[in-house]
C-alpha cells in the first residue's frame, strides 16, 4: 500500500489534480460511510433494500458513486440500518497524503 501512497503523494504535487482530488472527497466520504455502515450492520445490499424499500440496484449505484443521494434517501438508509444520520461542517485542515 505504501507504493500507492507514494504514487498518490507524487501525483498530488500537481495543483490541478490536487484540486480535483480535494473536490471529490466529500462524495467519497459519503460512499465510504454508506458501505461501512451497511457492513457494520452485517447487511447485504439486498437486505438493506428490503429494509428501506430502496431498489438494490440503486444501493449499488450509490456505493459505486454513480448516483448521488438526496438527504431524504440518506435518511431512509440510516433508518434502515437503525442509525441516525449526522451531517456536520468541520474546519478545513491541511491534509498530507
Amino acid at each position: 500500500m505504501s507504493n500507492f501512497r507514494d504514487y498518490l503523494n507524487e501525483r498530488l504535487q500537481d495543483e490541478e489534480l490536487k484540486k480535483e482530488w480535494d473536490d471529490i472527497q466529500p462524495e467519497l466520504d459519503i460512499i465510504r460511510a454508506i458501505i461501512d455502515a451497511r457492513i457494520s450492520n452485517n447487511l447485504t445490499q439486498k437486505e438493506l433494500a428490503q429494509r428501506t424499500g430502496i431498489d438494490q440496484g440503486d444501493i449499488s449505484k450509490l456505493e459505486r458513486g454513480t448516483r448521488n443521494p438526496s438527504l431524504k434517501l440518506l435518511k431512509r438508509l440510516a433508518d434502515g440500518m437503525d442509525m441516525d444520520l449526522k451531517i456536520e461542517f468541520v474546519p478545513k485542515k491541511v491534509v498530507k497524503y
